[in-house]
């Protein structure tokens, strides 16, 4: 029997794990995600190093926020600040004498939830993460797509509106500005400091300035009307963007993960009732199932054992 580890790199933490071959989880790490390239390939020799203790480790995947193109080189990392351009792949196979495979967090997030999770048995799957900002990743007839460098799925930079805010990648009006942790955060700070949303600065302490998403969903669900209208605006977007993804891709199932999951009884129900009106001929084609994620924070990781274990297949 095979194992291989995954590793999704997070701003805050590295989230390892190791997997057999038949899917079972053995063993999980988590450490502090050092600052600095040399750094972080430390660290995941280290990480590695350790699961090796337990037992023969075949392969090793890392998932990563950011560009990683498809030589495993890590392009740009807006989570990793002053990583640019770090190669992973070859140094760490290397250093570890085992196959390496690099691939974007939200790409091994949704190859996970494909394999083991909420998109089991779907062979055309968009899987967008919603969290500070909005990853996603793409399964089309039944492959993990990658795009021809390796950077397919940054949903969360579709331009929603030219005029939109300022986005941290540069441009204006990308779709993460409006359907994120960080919109929903917004949105409550506007409308407190316009003097309304009270009960939602009530939840932040009394200063708009503090609001963030969790106190729009919790005065959503106490029924706030001015909370429940921000969260509605929210499912807007949400559903604006699901469909744009519809309309290029036609999948059978979107997944719907990252940390605003936890939000999703506040504004789920309500994407799922815009999304028809949003999409092409909505009245008309087959329905595509919203669905939430099942892996949790561990998909990354799990998603990047899995894409390890392809490579023992070849």
């Amino acid at each position: 029997m095979t194992s291989t580890v995954g590793i999704d790199v997070g701003g805050t933490k590295l989230l390892a794990v190791s997997m057999t071959d038949d899917g079972t989880v053995t063993g999980e790490r988590r450490v502090h995600t050092p600052q600095g390239a040399s750094a972080l390939i430390d660290a995941f020799v280290r990480t590695v190093d350790a699961a090796r203790v337990e037992g023969p480790i075949d392969a090793v995947g890392i998932g990563a926020a950011g560009l990683v193109n498809r030589d495993g080189v890590l392009r740009t990392a807006p989570n990793l600040p002053g990583v640019r351009d770090l190669a992973i792949k070859k140094p760490l196979q290397e250093r570890l004498q085992l196959p390496v495979q690099v691939d974007n967090d939200a790409t091994c997030a949704a190859w996970a939830e494909h394999e083991r999770g909420a998109a089991r048995g779907s062979d055309d799957v968009v899987v967008v993460t919603f969290g500070t900002g909005i990853g996603g990743g793409l399964i089309c007839d039944g492959r993990l797509y990658r795009g021809a460098h390796g950077f397919g799925g940054e949903v969360g930079h579709m331009k929603v509106d030219p005029h939109g805010p300022p986005c941290p990648c540069g441009g204006r009006g990308c779709w993460e500005r409006y359907a994120s942790g960080s919109a929903l955060g917004r949105f409550g700070r506007e409308a407190g400091e316009a003097g309304r949303a009270t009960r939602v600065v009530e939840l932040a302490g009394g200063d708009f300035h503090d609001v963030r998403g969790e106190h729009v969903a919790a005065a959503a669900r106490e029924a706030d009307a001015e909370a429940v209208e921000l969260m509605d605006r929210f499912a807007w977007w949400v559903a604006e963007g699901l469909a744009n993804l519809a309309d290029v891709f036609d999948p059978e199932t979107i997944v719907i993960g990252g940390g605003l999951l936890e939000a999703a009884d506040v504004f789920l129900d309500r994407t799922r009732a815009l999304f028809p009106e949003r999409v092409l001929a909505g009245d008309v084609r087959p329905p595509v199932s919203i669905v939430p994620a099942q892996l949790g924070e561990r998909a990354g990781a799990i998603g990047a054992a899995l894409v390890a274990r392809e490579l023992l297949q070849k």
